[in-house]
């Protein structure tokens, strides 16, 4: 489990890196795909491992794009709200020990809101401390919603591909 779970940490990374930061989507949609690591982690995940974990990916993928603490700040927020978004969106406790938030465990709608709410906190997180500022909160809420809408679409689309059924 650990050896999968530091084998999926790579390749996102590596992904993220070497292929979508050099998507040119334009200015007002940026995937951040790697926080697709952060959505897979066991449920049982304690808290304080959630956010080790986040923030070495945030500062992983902030090393190679050259912006210091930005990804690991967002990925770290994710991180936090995560385990609430999972109680929120499962009240009952009836998941069992060891397994993933994922389509085939949780259904599609489960798992489409999941990934859609920590997107949005991922990505709002990231916008605003990249812009540090409300002066051009148009721009900044349109890149927001189109980086939402392209890592939703690209995580839900990966999820699909590698589904696998009970």
């Amino acid at each position: 489990m650990i050896g999968k779970n530091i084998l999926r940490f790579a390749i996102l990374v590596l992904i993220q890196v070497f292929i979508i930061s050099n998507l040119n989507l334009g200015n007002y949609f940026i995937p951040l795909f790697y926080i697709y690591f952060i959505f897979k982690l066991p449920f049982e995940t304690p808290g304080w491992l959630l956010l080790l974990l986040s923030f070495f990916l945030g500062i992983s993928i902030d090393f190679f794009s050259g912006t210091p603490g930005l990804n690991a700040s967002a990925a770290v927020m994710t991180a936090f709200f995560r385990p609430i978004t999972t109680k929120a969106l499962s009240p009952r406790n009836d998941v069992e020990a060891g397994q993933r938030p994922s389509i085939s465990i949780m259904g599609f709608k489960w798992f489409f809101t999941y990934t859609l709410i920590l997107s949005t906190i991922h990505c709002t997180t990231f916008f605003f401390l990249e812009v540090f500022s409300f002066q051009e909160i148009s721009q900044t809420i349109l890149r927001i919603l189109g980086s939402v809408a392209v890592t939703t679409l690209l995580i839900i689309v990966t999820e699909l591909i590698f589904i696998r059924k009970k």
